[in-house]
């Protein structure tokens, strides 16, 4: 079954997401496919020529939604880069889906000028036209989607995250249990 049809399942999930503000964290009770890239273009990828949820099989990944100029999203990315440091020789990846909230960010110049600034070494999807973004039922920046081996959505985060908080513990214990399945 491919990711469209999955997409009323998602848009389920977001919803209840935004129906409750208190949410900063979600546990599926069931794993969904993620959906496929919507980029395959080179010019819609940086860090990384495209990449397909396939060849990530076998990988632990980290999808983060994010906007350079959403300070939630940047004050994360101290958290983010030394999380990737720490799990350099796991099978894990983060991959940033960079989807803009205003016309200048949609620049590719842009956002390699904010990648380089930020210290960001992953792979980053540009998301102009908000399709994975959409695909996924995301609402917010910062997201943060934890995907299994197999590809499958396993828990989801909102919201700035910094080392040593209760939501980035809990999000690297998730990253941990799912890299021992």
């Amino acid at each position: 079954m491919n990711w469209i049809n999955r997409i009323p399942q998602l848009l389920f999930f977001s919803l209840s997401l935004g129906l409750s503000f208190s949410v900063q964290a979600v546990q599926l009770d069931r794993p969904l496919p993620a959906p496929n890239f919507t980029q395959t273009d080179a010019a819609s990828w940086i860090n990384s020529p495209p990449l397909s949820l396939k060849a990530l099989r076998g990988k632990v990944v980290m999808l983060d939604f994010w906007t350079f100029d959403c300070w939630n999203c940047y004050r994360s990315f101290p958290w983010m880069n030394k999380l990737e440091q720490a799990l350099a020789d796991e099978p894990f990846t983060v991959i940033g889906i960079h989807t803009p909230e205003f016309k200048h960010e949609r620049v590719r110049a842009n956002v390699e000028t904010k990648v380089k600034q930020f210290n960001l070494h992953h792979p980053v999807m540009m998301d102009n036209e908000f399709l994975y973004w959409q695909a996924m039922g995301n609402k917010y920046w910062p997201t943060f989607y934890l995907l299994d081996k197999q590809g499958q959505v396993r828990s989801v985060y909102i919201g700035e995250t910094h080392s040593g908080t209760k939501q980035a513990k809990a999000i690297e214990a998730d990253i941990r249990e799912l890299l021992n399945e």
